[in-house]
C-alpha cells in the first residue's frame, strides 16, 4: 500500500533541553510547514515548540502518583495517550525519539488498536539510549525488543548505528539520517547581544552549549578555557540546566569574571550570531547538535574527537579536533585560532557551507519523508517485512 500525500504523524520525545527533543521539535515544525499534520505527545510542551498552528497540535500526558507505586509511571500513560491520539486523528505513523520509554510506549499503543487502525512506528536513537542504557541489564532487553518490532529504525550518525549493532545486537536494517539545523532569524543584532553580555567589539567570545550532563565534561571545558591566551577573551555557556554546581570550578580556576552563563535559552540564534568559537570536551557524542548550530552561523568549533563528531567536523577544514581529556590540546587549538583571524574565518565559512550542503532541512527532512513513505508502504513485521 502507498502512503498518502499528506501524512498524519505523532511525535513523542523528551520536551526538555537536549539534542533529541530539539531535533524532534524542529522536524515536526518542518513537516508541518510542508503540509503534514503533526501531533506532539509528551508530559510537557517541548520548550522550542511554537504555538499550535493549523498543522501542529500538542497533547499532554497526565501522570498520576498512586500510592501503589513507589515511583510514578510514565510509560503506560504515554502509551494510552499515543493510542488515543492515533485513534482520534487517524495517525499514519508514530515517530518515537529516544528508545526509553518512547519506543516501548509506541509499540504498546500500536497493539492497543484494531489491526486496520494501527500506525507504523519509527524509532530514532539519539545516543545514550544505545551507549548507556543499551548496555544496562535492566534496560537492554527492552530496548532490543522495541527495536526489533519497530517498523523502522534510524540513528543520527554512522557511529551510533555501529554502536547500536555492537551493544544491542540489533539485526534489523538501521537507516542513518543525520541531525539538521535551520536557524531562525535573530531578534537582536550581534552588537546588541554582545553589549548585553558585556563583550567588547575587539574581544573573542567562545561558547559552550549543552545540557551539562557528566558526559559533556563541563569541568574540562572550564579547565581548557582557563589556559587560553589571550586572557581578554570570554566564554559564554548556554546551559540546559542549573550551572551552580560549577561555581567552585570558576573560583578555583580564577575565571569567574570571564564566564557568562545563560540558562534554558530558547532564542539560541540571538547568541549564536554573537560568538566566535565553540568549545566542546565531551567524552561521547552521537552527533553534537550544538556544533552544527554554531556551523550554521559560520562559527567553527574546537572539540574532542569522539563518537559522531568527526562526521560533523572535518578536522582542519571546518573545525579542530583534539584527543579526549587533553585540555592543553583544546586550549592550544583555541589560542591558535584566536591569534589567526583569517584562518578562523576560513574555517567558519567552510563550516557554514558544510552545514547547508549536508545538514540542512531541505536535505534531511526530505530523507525522513522518504523513509516514512517507505515504512508506510511496507507490510507489517507480522507479514515478515523488515526481518
Amino acid at each position: 500500500m502507498s502512503a498518502p500525500a499528506s501524512l498524519k504523524i505523532g511525535i513523542t520525545c523528551y520536551p526538555s533541553v537536549g539534542g533529541s527533543g530539539i531535533l524532534a521539535t524542529t522536524l515536526g515544525e518542518e513537516l508541518a510547514a510542508r503540509g503534514h499534520e503533526i501531533h506532539f505527545i509528551s508530559y510537557e510542551r517541548p520548550f522550542r515548540l511554537p504555538p499550535d498552528s493549523d498543522h501542529i497540535r500538542f497533547h499532554a500526558v497526565e501522570i498520576n502518583s498512586y500510592g501503589l507505586f513507589k515511583y510514578p509511571d510514565y510509560t503506560l500513560p504515554l502509551s494510552v495517550k499515543l493510542a488515543e491520539v492515533s485513534r482520534d486523528y487517524g495517525l499514519d505513523l508514530i515517530h518515537a525519539h529516544y528508545a526509553v520509554p518512547h519506543a516501548t510506549a509506541a509499540l504498546l499503543a500500536r497493539d492497543m488498536l484494531p489491526e486496520h487502525r494501527r500506525p507504523k512506528v519509527v524509532t530514532t536513537l539519539h545516543g545514550t539510549d544505545t551507549t548507556l542504557l543499551g548496555a544496562d541489564a535492566g534496560y537492554g532487553p527492552a530496548i532490543r525488543h522495541a527495536l526489533e518490532y519497530a517498523d523502522g529504525i534510524t540513528t543520527v550518525s554512522e557511529f551510533l548505528r555501529a554502536e547500536t549493532k555492537r551493544v544491542i545486537a540489533v539485526k534489523r536494517p538501521i537507516e542513518v539520517i543525520h541531525n539538521f539545523f535551520t536557524p531562525r532569524a535573530p531578534a537582536r543584532t550581534r552588537a546588541e547581544v554582545r553589549r548585553e553580555l558585556g563583550v567588547a567589539d575587539d574581544q573573542i567570545l567562545l561558547f559552550h552549549s549543552s545540557n551539562l550532563r557528566p558526559v559533556k565534561r563541563v569541568a574540562d571545558v572550564l579547565a581548557a578555557f582557563a589556559q587560553v591566551q589571550p586572557r581578554t577573551c570570554k566564554l559564554l555557556i548556554l546551559a540546559g540546566g542549573d550551572f551552580k554546581a560549577y561555581a567552585a570550578d570558576l573560583a578555583r580556576l580564577g575565571i569567574a569574571d570571564r564566564v557568562i552563563v545563560r540558562e534554558n535559552i530558547s532564542a539560541i540564534e540571538d547568541y549564536l550570531q554573537a560568538v566566535d568559537l565553540g568549545l566542546f570536551a565531551s567524552e561521547s557524542e552521537s552527533f553534537c547538535l550544538s556544533i552544527l548550530e554554531a556551523m550554521a552561523f559560520a562559527c567553527p568549533s574546537v572539540s574532542t574527537s569522539v563518537g559522531g563528531i568527526p562526521e560533523v567536523i572535518i578536522d582542519g577544514e571546518t573545525g579542530i579536533l583534539a584527543p579526549l581529556g587533553d585540555t592543553a590540546a583544546l586550549a592550544a587549538a583555541l589560542s591558535a585560532l584566536i591569534a589567526d583571524p583569517a584562518r578562523r574565518a576560513r574555517l567558519g565559512a567552510a563550516a557554514k557551507l558544510r552545514a547547508q550542503e549536508k545538514f540542512s532541512a531541505p536535505v534531511i527532512v526530505e530523507r525522513y519523508l522518504a523513509f516514512y513513505r517507505e515504512v508506510c508502504a511496507a507490510g507489517t513485521l507480522r507479514d515478515g517485512a523488515g526481518l
